[in-house]
């Protein structure tokens, strides 16, 4: 019987602080998608909002356009291309209409787009520190979980603040996905309270690999975000974790070999029931 070869890649997040400048933070994200793939990396992920952080809605608008024009998109295309890894880019502000895609893009490693999704929930909310954000004023929500197949595994796309919704991890994971990813622009006062708690337990519930690259620090249009990259196994276990908020680059080997074995251990994909709610 033939043996069969152990599924193994090497995935790195690349943490940063996105500017206003989106020529600036392209280069920013080439140049350390460059330094992962020097280091073995075989897939690399970017935070949410790689292209720019700007919370102004004028100024995002002047600064973007329409994703066949974008040139965040054409440069790490091109850095696939180059370095010959995949690369999940967290996501890019678009054009999409009068309003913004807020939309990942898996790119493989000949440059070609393989899947994009647009995030499906959207972060409107009054914090208690007098911030506001009312993403629906700005952003389209998508309508559709996505799943793209990497060379090595079965790979589930979301964003950001969908990592508080565990019904579209749960349904990426009994479609098939064995890794999961929320890049992300956490704030850093939720980010201080749930980041941790909330992959690690999308990790726990699927029995997947949790990846997620992450915006971190004080950005220029006064945004503060949490940073602290994960690279979470589908125990629960942080395999690696980016040094606070500071911009870098975390790597960590893949062994899909554990997602069969927590699976068997934990079925909790297979045991789920059906159930309703009756009020007493």
């Amino acid at each position: 019987m033939a043996q069969v070869e152990p599924r193994r890649f090497v995935a790195a997040c690349v943490q940063m602080r996105s500017g206003r400048e989106p020529l600036a933070n392209r280069d920013a994200a080439v140049a350390a998608i460059r330094e992962a793939a020097e280091r073995g990396a075989d897939y690399v992920q970017t935070p949410e909002m790689t292209s720019l952080v700007e919370r102004d809605r004028e100024r995002l608008f002047e600064r973007i356009g329409p994703q066949e024009t974008d040139p965040t998109l054409a440069g790490l295309r091109e850095a696939a291309r180059e370095n010959r890894v995949v690369i999940q880019i967290g996501s890019l502000a678009v054009r999409n209409g009068d309003k913004i895609a807020n939309r990942a893009f898996l790119i493989d490693a000949g440059g070609e787009i393989r899947a994009s999704y647009d995030k499906v929930h959207l972060y409107d909310v009054d914090l208690p520190n007098g911030e506001s954000w009312r993403e629906s004023a700005t952003y389209t929500g998508g309508d559709c979980a996505v799943m793209a197949s990497l060379p090595w595994a079965k790979l589930g796309i979301s964003i950001c603040y969908d990592i508080r919704f565990p019904a579209i991890f749960r349904a990426l994971a009994e479609a098939g996905a064995e890794v999961l990813t929320a890049p992300a622009c956490f704030t850093r006062q939720t980010g201080e309270a749930h980041w941790h708690l909330l992959q690690r337990a999308r990790a726990v519930e699927t029995g997947s690999f949790m990846i997620s690259a992450a915006q971190g620090g004080l950005h220029e249009d006064g945004r503060e975000t949490y940073g602290h990259s994960l690279i979470v196994d589908p125990w629960g276990r942080i395999l690696a974790e980016a040094e606070g908020n500071a911009p870098g680059i975390i790597l960590a080997e893949i062994d899909l070999a554990q997602v069969a074995e927590v699976r068997g251990r934990i079925p909790a994909l297979r045991n789920a029931r059906p159930f309703s709610v009756r009020h007493a």
